[in-house]
This record gives structure tokens, C-alpha cells and sequence, in this order.
């Protein structure tokens, strides 16, 4: 094998030069702010041509993008000697980012919040209390809050309208410290704008193979759909997912800053039937082969129900397929929506459940499952793969097509105890400090003299009311 090239003198010189506009920039910076930033001033202050810092960074949004990528490196690498200037408060605020104890105003905006019942809603909800627990300060833009109309195709999904200057207004009453935006949809859309606009760093997190779930319900390319994903996220300064496998996936899709976001499960709620506690499932055949989650086409759910199993498949979920699996499937239980114990006790007595997903990007079921001692029967899609391999805990098929029936069947010889005890590793405080780890807060010497500037444009902006 041959050893790699050593770098030629141009990419000396490329690199020394993309060097001095990064500091060029947060020198600017610590004397005014985001939005003074200008690329003459840059060129100025980096002993270079404008049209060179043109050259590196065609916009602004390139250069502010690339110097929190950079200033993100420096302030994670080991301590060594650099030349000209350092910039002890801008590093000092990044690197803060890592410090999970330390209060922030946090902003989260999402277009899944409750009444659903879906893994991001969990997911979301529990990492906030998690946060407030923590001492931070936390704000959610949901869309419980605007004027909402049902999602085309999937009614139990409300989709906000007339978002974008009430968001606006909430961020300047809120003045957040570090912004995440959870989902793709008009909330979301909404505090991006706003985050490019204002050159405010922000993050967000990838719950849905949302490019796959819109090809299964309507003729859109998956291509098209990464197109979008990819210029959605494309200036967050981390997009956070949930397992390596999906880390990998987003990557060869052309994703970048991609960070690790574990996933938790309440183990309290979530546990082995008790002597005391009713089988839910009695007079049914045994062994009971369960799926929680929504009826839908895109959870592949016939995938499930079209298996040879001995006992009883049962299914537990709300979704735009109900009628129509019900129709054609008439050995199933279909059982409808269920929360809180009702929702416990079903995992708890169920002998094995069934994951046959192939769009999630986790699947918080399977260690809701798992906490409740069920092993889990699943296909290797991401989620599955990440957590089941060498677990004890399930079964992986052998393909996404082959294999779940003898998965389903391997599941009935697992030991319950040592499935619950692999869901114990699982907890919602180490994803709630995963989450704020991965934040990238607004630099202390800035954020106050931001947001006071902006409340004085807005003043000065405002309409002034005519004479009488």
C-alpha cells in the first residue's frame, strides 16, 4: 500500500491561508458581532485581497459556517503553540458547550409535540424535563401554539400555519442561548430562517428517514427527499442522530457535522410484569407476538402480520391503516391506542414483540420493550442493528426482507432477566447530557450585546403611529 502524498506547497499555503481568515473573523467578532462581520473588513484585518476571502467563502453564511466549524476544532484539539492572536472568550464560550452543568437559555423548536404519540414526541419531552432538571432554562415552539391543519394522508398529524413572525417574536422575547430545531416541518423551516438570517448558530436532530417515509405515501424520488434533508441542515452547526448506523447512512448521503445522541428509556414505568399484575392477555393463544407503535404504511407492519407464527399476533397503535389491516387481517388483535400502565402492562405480558420497521432512525419501542423484559424480534435497519447485536436482549432477521419469523421464534429462548438487564444501561439523564454536550451555544461576549441590538432595531423599525 502506498503511504499518502506529503502535502505539496500549494496546500501548505491554502491551509496557512484559510488559517488567517479564521482568525481574522474572530477578531472581528470580539470587537463587534455577527452581524458587523463584512468581508472587506476580514481581508483587511487578514493582510489579504477581498476577493481572495471571496475566493475561500463565497457568502457570508460559508464563512460564519466554516469559523464554527473551526473554532469547534480548536476548541476540542490539544493544547499546542499557535501563531498571532488567541481568542480566549470565544474559545472559552465553545468549549462551554461541552460543559453539561453549566445553566443555559435553551430554545427548542418542533412540529411533533403532544397530543402525539410517536418516539420523537417521547423522545423530545423527556429531554426537556431532563434539561429543567438539570437547571437549564428551556423554551419549546410547538405547534400546539399557531393555527394548525391535519397533515395530508395522516389526519392525527396537525401541521402549524402563520408561524414564521410569531416564532420571530418568541425568539427576541426568550433570547435563547443555544437553539435546536428537532424537526423539518413549518416550525422548523420557521426558526432556520430565522437562525441563517440572524447568523445565529443552532443545531438540529434527524428522527425520521423522513426521504423514505414521503416515497412510501407519495410519488416523490427518495433522492429528492435527501436533496431537501440535506439543504435543511446543511448550515447547522451539528445535526445530531441517535446510532452509528444512521450516523454512516447520512454521511455516504453527503451529511456533515454529524454527532452522537443516545436515546433513554424510564425504567420505572417501563417493567417485568409483577406477581400481583393481571395478564392482559389472558384467554388468548400463547405465545403473544405484540407490536406498539403507529399503523402506518411506512412501519412495514404486514411485514409482521403475514408471518406463519404460532399463538397470537397483537397489535397496539393508533394510524391512518388501522381499518384496512383490521379488514384483511381477522386472526389479529388489534387493540388500539394505549398509555401510561395500560401501555406498560401490554409490553410486560407480551412474550416476544416485533419491530418491522425499516424508515426509523432508532425505534424507542424496542428499549420500552426490552425494560419490560421482551425480547425484541426486529429486521437489521437502523436502530435494530445498532442496539440488538450481542445484546441478549433479541433477534435480528437475516436480511430486510428474510429472517423475522425465525427471529420472532429465537426470541421465546431468551431470558427475560437478562433482557431487562441490557435496557438498564439505558437512561434518559445520559441522553438529556448527550443533547447539551452537542449544543453549540452563542458566545458569552456576544449574546447580550446581540439581543439588546436587536430589541433597538425593532424599536427603530417599528411604525410610529400617525397624527391626529
Amino acid at each position: 500500500m502506498k503511504s499518502p502524498l506529503p502535502p505539496t506547497l500549494r496546500d501548505r499555503q491554502r491551509a496557512e491561508t484559510r488559517e488567517q481568515i479564521m482568525r481574522a473573523v474572530g477578531r472581528q467578532m470580539e470587537r463587534g458581532g455577527l452581524e458587523d462581520v463584512s468581508f472587506a473588513e476580514v481581508a483587511k484585518d487578514a493582510g489579504l485581497g477581498e476577493r481572495t476571502v471571496y475566493r475561500y467563502f463565497p457568502t457570508k453564511e460559508a464563512l460564519l459556517g466554516a469559523f464554527w466549524a473551526w473554532m469547534q476544532s480548536e476548541a476540542t484539539a490539544p493544547e499546542k503553540p499557535k501563531p498571532g492572536r488567541a481568542l480566549p472568550r470565544i474559545r472559552e464560550a465553545i468549549a462551554a458547550a461541552r460543559d453539561v452543568h453549566r445553566p443555559m437559555r435553551i430554545l427548542i423548536a418542533t412540529d411533533a409535540w403532544e397530543p402525539q404519540v410517536n418516539g420523537v414526541v417521547r423522545t423530545l419531552t423527556r429531554t426537556v424535563k431532563e434539561l429543567r432538571e438539570m437547571g437549564h432554562v428551556v423554551e419549546v415552539i410547538h405547534p400546539n401554539e399557531f393555527k394548525t391543519f391535519p397533515l395530508p394522508t395522516y389526519p392525527e398529524i396537525k401541521v402549524a400555519i402563520g408561524v414564521y413572525e410569531p416564532v420571530q417574536e418568541r425568539f427576541k422575547a426568550f433570547e435563547p442561548e443555544a437553539i435546536h430545531i428537532a424537526t423539518e416541518g413549518p416550525i422548523g423551516l420557521a426558526a432556520r430562517r430565522i437562525c441563517v438570517e440572524w447568523k445565529l448558530p443552532f443545531t438540529t436532530s434527524y428522527h425520521t428517514r423522513f426521504p423514505e417515509y414521503v416515497s412510501a405515501r407519495l410519488p416523490v424520488p427518495v433522492a429528492a427527499g435527501y436533496a431537501y434533508m440535506r439543504w435543511f441542515h446543511k448550515p447547522s452547526g451539528r445535526l445530531m442522530v441517535a446510532t452509528p448506523t444512521m450516523r454512516d447512512e447520512l454521511t455516504a448521503h453527503g451529511f456533515r457535522n454529524i454527532s452522537a445522541w443516545s436515546r433513554g428509556v424510564d425504567t420505572e414505568v417501563f417493567h417485568p410484569r409483577r406477581e400481583a399484575e393481571p395478564d392482559v392477555f389472558e384467554g388468548l393463544a400463547r405465545p403473544i407476538f405484540l407490536y406498539v407503535g403507529r399503523v402506518a404504511v411506512e412501519k412495514n407492519i404486514e411485514a409482521f402480520l403475514g408471518l406463519d407464527l404460532p399463538g397470537t399476533k397483537v397489535v397496539v397503535g393508533p394510524g391512518p391503516q388501522l381499518e384496512e389491516l383490521k379488514s384483511k387481517y381477522k386472526d389479529v388483535v388489534f387493540q388500539g391506542p394505549k398509555s401510561g400502565e395500560a401501555l406498560s402492562a401490554a409490553y410486560a405480558c407480551a412474550d416476544v414483540f416485533v419491530f418491522p420497521s425499516l424508515t426509523d432512525t432508532f425505534g424507542l419501542v424496542i428499549l420500552e420493550a426490552m425494560a419490560s423484559g421482551t425480547p425484541v424480534a426486529a429486521y437489521p435497519a437502523p436502530g435494530p442493528i445498532d442496539i440488538i447485536p450481542n445484546s441478549g436482549a433479541g433477534a435480528l432477521a437475516t436480511s430486510a426482507t428474510e429472517g423475522l419469523r425465525e427471529a420472532c421464534l429465537e426470541c421465546l429462548k431468551l431470558d427475560r432477566q437478562q433482557v431487562r438487564a441490557f435496557a438498564e444501561k439505558f437512561s434518559w439523564k445520559a441522553c438529556a447530557e448527550d443533547f447539551v454536550r452537542n449544543l453549540q451555544p452563542y458566545p458569552e461576549p456576544e449574546k447580550t450585546r446581540f439581543w439588546r441590538r436587536l430589541r433597538r432595531l425593532a424599536r427603530v423599525r417599528r411604525p410610529r403611529p400617525e397624527a391626529a
